[in-house]
């Protein structure tokens, strides 16, 4: 199929590109277009406007401090992965948004789509999303009345829906700090590779300074209708690391998710893969904040 036909505008400000945001009646930004794009093509969205943000300077940056990972609107998933200072220095910070990264669909899609763009297009079955609800993340909104910040468990309230409405444009996310003695994992499972996976999981373990385990955080993707952070503390809580029970930590996963059926896997299934993710996850992130904790 072909989309609808559409204006197109590319602004060369962000205010420019607010100002056709807020007059043109269904407008769509445009940003990376690996999400959107499809959906026009298959007419699931038909938007009267695209505002092309890729000429609007001054998105395209990544900052790494002591406090977090702070994302552009056009920085390409791939810019996340390359061997560059500002990405090198966003893995060290949080390593999590890298590993993440690496399991976007397939290096073509990484090119030219953006993690700020899959952040506000709100799939489920995103792993930027996912990220962004573990690391307890949130973004920067621009609106004609200023900017605002807007925290994760406010700005998904469904599938490929934000709270964000009208002239609006996400201009970064922010991921905080990896804490101190802290390690992450993130794994999924996919029919073939570089699909939308079935089920996945990110994770985050913490241990105190005698190495037990005091915090396990994990979120999944596939399995709710928004992100969703669970706390698997209480499974684990002040085991020592290297003897830590990471199945019971899978086990108690298993009975807080609550996963649909559809065409590619059942409920039963995806909450079995849960519990099997979690325990492997778990098991590595332990082990990195076993290095972090010695470094």
């Amino acid at each position: 199929m072909k989309p609808a036909p559409f204006r197109y505008a590319d602004p060369r400000s962000l205010d420019e590109a607010l100002d056709l945001l807020s007059d043109e009646t269904g407008a769509k930004v445009l940003a990376g277009g690996q999400s959107l794009l499809p959906l026009l093509a298959m007419r699931l969205a038909a938007p009267a406007t695209l505002v092309d943000l890729n000429r609007v300077p001054g998105l395209d940056t990544v900052e790494a401090t002591g406090d977090g990972v702070r994302v552009g609107a056009l920085v390409r998933h791939a810019r996340l992965l390359r061997q560059t200072p500002d990405a090198q220095a966003a893995a060290r910070v949080q390593p999590l948004l890298a590993r993440a990264t690496a399991n976007v669909a397939h290096p073509a899609i990484r090119n030219r789509g953006t993690t700020v763009g899959s952040i506000a297009h709100a799939d489920p079955s995103g792993e930027m999303t996912s990220v962004l609800a573990l690391t307890g993340g949130s973004v920067t909104v621009a609106t004609p009345a200023g900017r605002e910040t807007v925290g994760w468990q406010d700005l998904f309230v469904g599938p490929l829906e934000t709270s964000l409405a009208g002239g609006a444009v996400v201009v970064d996310a922010f991921f905080p700090a990896l804490p101190e003695r802290s390690g992450t994992a993130f794994a999924e499972i996919a029919r073939r590779k570089g699909d939308y996976a079935v089920c996945g999981a990110g994770v985050v373990v913490t241990l105190d300074e005698d190495r037990r385990v005091s915090a396990v955080r994990a979120s999944y993707i596939s399995v709710g209708l928004v992100p969703e952070v669970h706390d698997l503390t209480e499974a684990v809580a002040g085991e020592p690391v290297d003897s830590a029970d990471w199945a019971a930590a899978g086990a108690l996963a298993r009975t807080l998710v609550d996963p649909d059926t559809d065409i590619h896997a059942s409920a039963d299934y995806r909450r079995l893969l849960v519990g099997v993710l979690t325990e492997r996850t778990l098991a590595d992130a332990a082990a990195e904040a076993v290095q972090r904790s010695a470094a």
